[in-house]
């Protein structure tokens, strides 16, 4: 569900017009997060780090207006509520497509995370993009390495609008474990403004963080 934004009353029209028809229209920003505080509760608590890291990613996104923004029909949808589809690797070394239905209420949203992980190692692999699925952010997760960078493959499809959200490998550092997150963006749809509010709503949901 959702609705169309008004495009003469928003005040980006201008900056939607001029990035809207780029060839490459997409900005990235890498940071790292501080997750010294989560990482420490899900390991008392014996939850999932990847679940945990998820649903802090995406009620940071849906609480940011923007990350909820989708091309459409030459204008601009504003879906209610976005939800996750993640890569998750398979025993072969190849991966799948899993989809996380994101829920404000954190014990609904890992009871759903668990059911579907659990689907998927009892061996329902599943390379199915969902591309016509618009409501989502794309996910991935690199635990190997602490990456400072990030680059997507990508179809040359102007109206591929849906962010894009990279975990690294965590690492200490000064006492903290930090974690690089890549966010990539539509530069029709935000500014380095949003993805910063964002990052800044990550790292305090990490900051509280409590099951």
């Amino acid at each position: 569900m959702g609705y169309a934004l008004d495009l003469e009353t928003w005040p980006r029209k201008a900056t939607w017009l001029y990035f809207k028809d780029f060839d490459h229209p997409y900005f990235n920003i890498c940071a790292d997060m501080d997750v010294t505080h989560l990482l420490s509760h899900v390991k008392e608590s014996h939850t999932s780090f990847f679940i945990a890291s998820l649903y802090v990613s995406l009620r940071a996104a849906n609480e940011i207006e923007p990350f909820r923004y989708r091309m459409k029909g030459g204008g601009v949808q504003v879906h209610d509520v976005v939800h996750g589809g993640s890569t998750v690797l398979n025993e072969d070394e190849s991966f799948s497509f899993c989809y996380f239905n994101y829920s404000e209420d954190f014990e609904q949203f890992y009871c759903n995370a668990e059911q579907v992980l659990a689907s998927f190692k009892a061996g329902e692999k599943n390379l199915n993009p969902k591309d016509d699925m618009e409501d989502v952010i794309h996910y991935s997760v690199l635990p190997w390495v602490s990456f400072t960078s990030f680059s997507h493959a990508r179809r040359h499809n102007k109206t591929d609008s849906i962010p894009k959200i990279v975990f690294g490998g965590y690492r200490c550092e000064g006492g903290q474990t930090k974690m690089p997150v890549s966010v990539e963006v539509h530069h029709a749809l935000m500014d380095g403004l949003h993805v910063g509010r964002y990052f800044q709503r990550f790292q305090e949901l990490c900051n509280q963080f409590q099951r």
